[in-house]
């Protein structure tokens, strides 16, 4: 049976896809001859029409489109057969879900009714193949898919199971980081490798709460920069002082960040020797660009302060805290403050800032102010405050009552000095009063070799070797150990006296 559809058929057709034996725009005049043999005659119409032509076996074929099912056909099936019985084709149907159950191939042999459809046309039983290899690749990609799911399945569980072991590990070997912070198990490796460094849980927690992205570092990377850190002069003591100062440290790479910032040290003069101190006391310096912080600071001191360039190596060993603050703030308000206050001119802060750079870190009203004023109430004038200040500037962060006022009562009380032998001898109120002033005084009181009068204050500046040499006649080892006796007997009464 011929059948002709007039209406242009699907362009997603998979007949139309194989071949233009099926769509061929055709007059009807050149296939039909007009004789008088009862064949129909059609005219030439303007407009070309794509008609479906399909040969058939049965009597009553129904044309369905592919990708729906009747309700006994079979998947795959384009023609539904209502010759079939119900019985044979609720068996295939059976015979197709187990076999694509188990991973059998679901392809399905034509029936005998296509088989003769197919091979009435040369160009079907190419259409046919290609159907037939269509449907195999897609049940082989079933197939597979179903079989991935499963190996997924087994590889999720497996990576469960490592993670709650991972956690129980974690829970057993850090009990509080635990409990008191939500962390993540892959952290774990990190925290065993800077647990090498004397890190404890409390040290942790204390690099979570000040920032938490340098526990999520990578094992590999942290070990390198710390690593790096050590080559150049870090001790290994110094770098849990260091983690817990600056955390940060972990997440700068050595070739983008921690090789410029030693680069620049070096190029001030600091000996290589130094440069590890440098970085245990200002770690933070590495969080300041070179170029737009660091250098700049560097050029303010020379250039505004007056730092010659030869003594900022010196500096900036002194206090390497001056690299990382705003220099410009803090040289021009305590330049100020002392001027007014005693009479400071830019040649004497210079001097001061090059001894002692720290005095640019000092608070004015809690650390300058209180020590000028205990000097002006022992009786010294600004001149004598600002000479003693010039020569000896540590003595602005000298305790007061641990150390400055004890010294002035045993010097005016004990070596029967005055005030103004300080403004000769400023370096004594640098000195241990319990490790240094006393011992000596006493010895020499003790071998009846102390002058009659003020007790010479240049007898305390010289080393142990010059002193016993010079001012004792004694052996070395003879001071030490009366200096040990002095020292356990005030501590014996210090401990009697607290119980």
């Amino acid at each position: 049976m011929i059948v002709f559809s007039p209406y242009p058929s699907p362009t997603s057709s998979v007949l139309h896809s194989s071949s233009n034996i099926f769509h061929t725009h055709i007059a009807l005049s050149s296939i039909l001859n007009p004789i008088g043999d009862g064949s129909l005659i059609f005219k030439r119409r303007t407009r070309a029409y794509r008609f479906l032509v399909l040969f058939s076996a049965h009597s009553n074929p129904k044309i369905v489109k592919s990708n729906r099912r009747s309700r006994y056909a079979l998947p795959g099936n384009g023609f539904q057969d209502e010759f079939a019985e119900v019985s044979d084709i609720d068996a295939k149907r059976k015979r197709s879900k187990l076999q694509g159950r188990f991973g059998g191939s679901s392809r399905k042999q034509p029936q005998k009714s296509q088989s003769r459809v197919l091979s009435s046309f040369p160009v079907d039983k190419e259409l046919g193949g290609r159907i037939g290899k269509q449907t195999l690749d897609k049940n082989i990609a079933g197939s597979y898919h179903h079989t991935s799911n499963r190996k997924e399945s087994v590889s999720s569980v497996d990576v469960r199971k490592e993670k709650l072991n991972m956690r129980k590990i974690f829970k057993n070997k850090y009990p509080r980081l635990f409990e008191e912070i939500d962390l993540d198990e892959k952290w774990l490796p990190l925290i065993d490798y800077l647990s090498t460094y004397g890190l404890k849980e409390s040290h942790f927690i204390q690099m979570y709460e000040r920032h938490m992205p340098s526990l999520q570092i990578n094992i590999c990377s942290a070990q390198e920069r710390l690593e790096y850190l050590i080559s150049v002069g870090v001790k290994q003591r110094d770098v849990k002082r260091i983690l817990m100062r600056q955390p940060q440290i972990l997440e700068y790479t050595v070739e983008n960040n921690l090789k410029s910032h030693v680069a620049f040290l070096t190029s001030l003069g600091i000996p290589n020797s130094r440069i590890g101190q440098i970085i245990a006391a200002a770690p933070s310096l590495f969080s300041y660009s070179v170029e737009n912080s660091l250098k700049p600071t560097v050029r303010y001191l020379v250039e505004e302060v007056g730092i010659k360039e030869k003594d900022l190596g010196k500096v900036v060993q002194l206090s390497p805290q001056i690299l990382v603050q705003r220099i410009d703030i803090s040289w021009n308000t305590r330049y100020i403050f002392l001027s007014k206050e005693i009479g400071a001119s830019r040649d004497s802060m210079v001097k001061m800032v090059t001894k002692h750079p720290q005095l640019l870190h000092y608070s004015i009203d809690d650390g300058l102010l209180p020590r000028i004023n205990f000097l002006r109430s022992i009786g010294m004038r600004n001149a004598d405050i600002l000479k003693v200040i010039t020569s000896l500037t540590q003595v602005l962060s000298l305790s007061l009552e641990d150390n400055l006022k004890p010294k002035y009562l045993y010097l005016i009380n004990e070596l029967s000095n005055e005030v103004h032998s300080l403004t000769k001898y400023p370096m004594y109120l640098s000195l241990s009063l319990d490790q240094r002033i006393r011992p000596r005084h006493k010895f020499l009181v003790s071998l009846k070799k102390a002058p009659k009068g003020p007790f010479p204050l240049s007898s305390l500046v010289p080393t142990d070797e010059n002193f016993c040499e010079r001012w004792a006649g004694t052996s070395l080892d003879k001071y030490l150990a009366f200096r040990q006796r002095l020292l356990l007997k005030k501590f014996a009464n210090k401990y009697e006296k607290k119980y």
